[in-house]
């Protein structure tokens, strides 16, 4: 395994709720991304195609049976991706052609079985290789967001081997779960991703958190999004509808260290690959006075059981 890994941030705005147009936006993104040296690639929740945002700032979309927020479910519902699609297959094509493992947030619909039209709210892992290393399905949607995506499952609790080190990752408020972590500490990780629409102030301190307690590297991604972005349908407040360039999600990305200081300091309010080179190094070195899975842990006092199983 090669201890220096240089790690690229994408916080640019997806193409919202289109799925040909977000595609041809990956292909350039990952290109530029590995042009800079970037050998991990992070993009933020939900990227493909696009965050929810409009749950958090238009009027009455809650509403019983509102026939413009059951219209802007559909629309949701058909831009997002199935596993086992040909766009999680071709970003897994150009992961492999240009050597780089890539962590992307997405919008998942199930096609048959269980789950289908239910939407997820998921984060997918290609290695290096073009594989599909995981796919974890967020536990708990986050207050609005339950009007929107079904509950996940503990099958992508984990972190993948990575010729990188070994990469794992949370979706949003998941950061704020002691037991969620805890798994995900257990799996050993290098790097953490843990993407969010944006990185504001309480989400930086989670990702710093996250980065002390597990004495890893994580990368907080967030992403910008426009009032234009906002599905036309719904009904935006008075202060937001004649203001199309302002932002609703700001982006804040950033990379921290195992000590819980900044590689990369917050990005806010700017599109951009961000990349940084880090020292997998640190990771045992910072474990010498912590380490939350052995030496300061007590398994003869705290058991934790991981139910893994995805309902089929």
């Amino acid at each position: 395994m090669n201890k220096k890994v240089t790690i690229g941030v994408v916080q640019f705005a997806p193409e919202y709720l289109n799925v040909a147009k977000s595609l041809q936006k990956v292909e350039v993104l990952l290109r530029e991304a590995a042009s800079k040296g970037a050998q991990l690639i992070t993009f933020g929740e939900t990227w493909f195609t696009g965050y929810p945002a409009w749950i958090d700032y238009c009027d009455e979309y809650a509403k019983w049976n509102f026939q413009p927020t059951k219209a802007v479910f559909a629309k949701t519902y058909e831009s997002s991706l199935d596993v086992n699609g040909p766009e999680v297959a071709q970003i897994g094509k150009w992961a492999k052609e240009l050597g780089v493992a890539v962590v992307m947030g997405i919008n998942e619909k199930v096609s048959t079985g269980i789950g289908n039209g239910t939407i997820y709210n998921s984060l997918l892992t290609w290695n290096e290789k073009g594989e599909l290393a995981n796919h974890h399905r967020k536990l708990m949607p986050t207050h609005t967001e339950r009007l929107l995506y079904g509950q996940g499952d503990g099958a992508g609790l984990q972190a993948v081997e990575t010729s990188f080190g070994r990469i794992g990752g949370l979706i949003c408020w998941e950061h704020w779960m002691p037991l969620t972590r805890q798994a995900m500490h257990n799996s050993g990780e290098h790097i953490h991703v843990a993407v969010w629409p944006n990185v504001h102030e309480m989400l930086q301190i989670a990702t710093r958190a996250y980065a002390f307690e597990g004495r890893c590297f994580a990368v907080g991604v967030g992403q910008i999004m426009k009032v234009k972005d906002i599905p036309s349908e719904l009904n935006l407040p008075d202060e937001l509808r004649n203001k199309p360039d302002h932002l609703l999600l700001n982006g804040g990305s950033c990379i921290v260290g195992p000590d819980g200081h900044y590689v990369l300091e917050p990005q806010f309010g700017v599109e951009g690959i961000f990349t940084a080179e880090v020292d997998l190094n640190r990771c045992a070195e910072e474990r010498l006075a912590l380490d939350v899975t052995g030496h300061y842990q007590r398994h003869d006092v705290f058991e934790l059981t991981v139910n893994k199983k995805r309902p089929k």
